[in-house]
C-alpha cells in the first residue's frame, strides 16, 4: 500500500516534522440488510424521479470543460481528478443515459451504459458525501449554468433510497426524525436550557406564547454548543420590544434530512417549523446562523409546504441588516480589524450576501475583505453534512488548509461568520492545527454592542 504524508505542524509553516502514515481503506457504510441487486434498484428508481426537465437539461448541457474542477476546494487542495465536481454525478448520469435521456433505449439495446452496480454507487459513497459540502461554487463558476450541486443532492436522494448513507450522517438524521433534534436537544431539553439561559443572563427568553408576530429558531449547535446565540437573539428582539417567541413544536432548524438525502426526513424538519409559525400567527419566521437550515426553508420551504409560506422567512443576518438600516438598533463601534467568511448556503446558494456586510458597517469595523470573497468565497469544508463524517475528517483538514491561508493573507485580527455550522468546522480546524484564529458570531457581536435605550437617546441627542 502506497503511504502518504501528511502536515503534523500548522500548514503555514514551512518547515517542521512530517508524518508518514498509511492511507485508510476505502469505507462505505449501509443501512438495512438488502440485497446488492435491490440497492441498486431503489437508487435508480430514485434517481429517474428526479430526472425532471430541469436535471436533464443540466445533464444534457454539460461540454466537459472542467472549469468545475478549479472551482472545488478538494479538487485544488488534493489535484486528484476524482475530485472533480462533473465526475462525482457518474452513476447519476449513466442512469439518466441509460434509463431517462433521449437515446435511452439505444443506450440500453447496445449497451453503451451499463446498469448502475451497488458496488459503484458504494465506491462513489466517498465522492457524493465526504468530498461534496455542496458549497454550489462548481455551480457559479459553470459557463453553461448547470446547478452541480443540486445535482449531487439529487444524487443523495437514490443513495439514502438504497440505505448507503455515511453513519454519522445517517444517524443523527434519524435521531433528528425520531427526537426533534439530531444532536439530543429535545424540546424538553431546549426549554430548560432557555430557563437556564433566562436566570444566568437575566434576559426574558419567551417560549411557546400562543400568538407572536415573529417565532425565531436555532440550530442544534447553537443549542448545545453555542448556546449565547439563545441568550443575543432574546436580547436584541427584546431591546426592539417586539412580539416573538421560541415554540417547542418548531425550534430545530438544523435539516440533516436535508444533508442526508432522505426527503421524508427533510420535509420533516421542515413542516415542524413551518406548522408551529403557522399556529402562532406568526408574520415572520427568523432561521438562525446556520447555513443549511436557510436554504431548506427559505428556498425549499414552500415546495414542501405545497403552496406559498404564510409567513416571510428571513436569516437572522438579514433581519438585523434591516432593523440597523431603519435605525432601530443601534451599536457602539468595534475599534478591530475583521475578515468575514461568507456561508456558502447563505451567501452563494442564498443571496444573503451584504446583509452581514451592512451589519458590520453600522458595528464600525475595519473590514479585511479575503481575495476570494462573497459569492467567491471558499467553502470552510465542513458544509453538506461534512463535518459529521469521521473518516472524511483528514480531506476535510486539508482543504480548511485553503481557508486558513485565505483568512491569513487578509492580515485581519478578528475572524466573523454568521453560521454556526462553519464556527464549529473553524473551531475544530482551530484545535486541530493550533491555530490563532478564532471565529466570532455576527449575532453575538450585535448583542454586546448594543447601546442602552437611555445612552441611544444621549447620543442622538
Amino acid at each position: 500500500m502506497n503511504t502518504v504524508e501528511i502536515d503534523a505542524v500548522h500548514p503555514l509553516m514551512t518547515e517542521g516534522p512530517r508524518l508518514t502514515v498509511e492511507p485508510p481503506a476505502t469505507r462505505y457504510d449501509k443501512q438495512g440488510d438488502l440485497p446488492d441487486g435491490e440497492r441498486a434498484a431503489r437508487a435508480v428508481r430514485q434517481f429517474v424521479r428526479d430526472f425532471g426537465a430541469t436535471a436533464a437539461t443540466w445533464l444534457e448541457s454539460c461540454i466537459h470543460c472542467g472549469q468545475c474542477a478549479e472551482a472545488c476546494h478538494y479538487y485544488v487542495q488534493t489535484g486528484e481528478a476524482k475530485y472533480t465536481p462533473v465526475w462525482k454525478l457518474e452513476p447519476f448520469k449513466q442512469a439518466y443515459k441509460r434509463e431517462a435521456g433521449p437515446f435511452a433505449p439505444l443506450y440500453r439495446a447496445l449497451n453503451l451504459k451499463r446498469d448502475v452496480s451497488a458496488a459503484e454507487l458504494e465506491s462513489w459513497q466517498e465522492l457524493i458525501y465526504d468530498s461534496c459540502t455542496l458549497c454550489g461554487r462548481c455551480s457559479l463558476i459553470c459557463p453553461m449554468g448547470i446547478d452541480l450541486a443540486s445535482l449531487i443532492s439529487q444524487a443523495r436522494h437514490g443513495m439514502a433510497k438504497a440505505g448507503l448513507v455515511p453513519h454519522e450522517l445517517w444517524a443523527v438524521a434519524e435521531r433528528a426524525s425520531v427526537e426533534g433534534s439530531p444532536l439530543g436537544a429535545t424540546p424538553k431539553v431546549f426549554r430548560e436550557r432557555c430557563e437556564w439561559l433566562a436566570d444566568e443572563h437575566n434576559v426574558a427568553i419567551h417560549v411557546d406564547l400562543p400568538e407572536a408576530d415573529i417565532l425565531v429558531s436555532m440550530s442544534s449547535i447553537e443549542i448545545m454548543k453555542y448556546p449565547d446565540s439563545i441568550v443575543a437573539t432574546a436580547r436584541i428582539l427584546n431591546y426592539l420590544g417586539t412580539s416573538w417567541t421560541f415554540r417547542t413544536d418548531g425550534y430545530e432548524a438544523t435539516n440533516f434530512g436535508m444533508l442526508s438525502g432522505n426527503a421524508d426526513w427533510q420535509r420533516e424538519s421542515s413542516l415542524r417549523l413551518i406548522n408551529a409559525a403557522v399556529a402562532c400567527k406568526a408574520k415572520r419566521l427568523i432561521l438562525p446562523e446556520c447555513g443549511h437550515a436557510y436554504g431548506a426553508l427559505r428556498w425549499q420551504g414552500a415546495n414542501v409546504y405545497g403552496q406559498p409560506l404564510p409567513f416571510e422567512v428571513e436569516h437572522i443576518s438579514e433581519f438585523l441588516a434591516r432593523e440597523m438600516q431603519a435605525g432601530h438598533l443601534p451599536v457602539k463601534p468595534m475599534p478591530a480589524s475583521v475578515t468575514f467568511h461568507d456561508p456558502c448556503q447563505i451567501s452563494r446558494r442564498g443571496g444573503a450576501t451584504q446583509a452581514p456586510r451592512v451589519v458590520l458597517d453600522k458595528l464600525g469595523v475595519d473590514l479585511h475583505e479575503m481575495e476570494m470573497h462573497g459569492n467567491l468565497n471558499w467553502c470552510c469544508g465542513g458544509g453538506g453534512g461534512v463535518v459529521t463524517i469521521h473518516r472524511a475528517d483528514a480531506l476535510r483538514y486539508k482543504v480548511f488548509q485553503l481557508k486558513m491561508r485565505q483568512v491569513e493573507d487578509t492580515g485581519a485580527s478578528m475572524l466573523v461568520s454568521s453560521c454556526s455550522n462553519c464556527r464549529q468546522t473553524f473551531d475544530d480546524g482551530q484545535a486541530h492545527f493550533h491555530w490563532d484564529k478564532t471565529m466570532h458570531s455576527l449575532l453575538e457581536l450585535v448583542a454586546d454592542h448594543l447601546i442602552e435605550p437611555a445612552a441611544s437617546k444621549e447620543n442622538a441627542a
